[in-house]
């Protein structure tokens, strides 16, 4: 098992999490009713931001982690 974090790439650097999002199917299902608050959160110079809930990563199409040269959420 991996310890990445999930990743999604997005188009803009301000984003939000629920939890939830439009993950369907397969072992990462998560219904809506077992995500977590929506949260904002605003991506940096670094390219990318983690969910403070749920360690899922957003990294900016195009930005300096889009290469995936980035640490994995455990290790900050």
């Amino acid at each position: 098992m991996s310890n990445a974090p999930e990743t999604t790439i997005v188009d803009t650097p301000r984003v939000w999490c629920d939890g939830a999002g439009d993950i369907r199917g397969g072992e990462n299902y998560r219904p809506a009713s077992l995500g977590h608050p929506r949260v904002w959160m605003q991506i940096d110079e670094k390219g990318y931001v983690d969910c403070g809930y749920c360690d899922r990563r957003f990294v900016l199409e195009g930005g300096p982690a889009d290469d995936g040269n980035v640490p994995d959420a455990a290790a900050g």
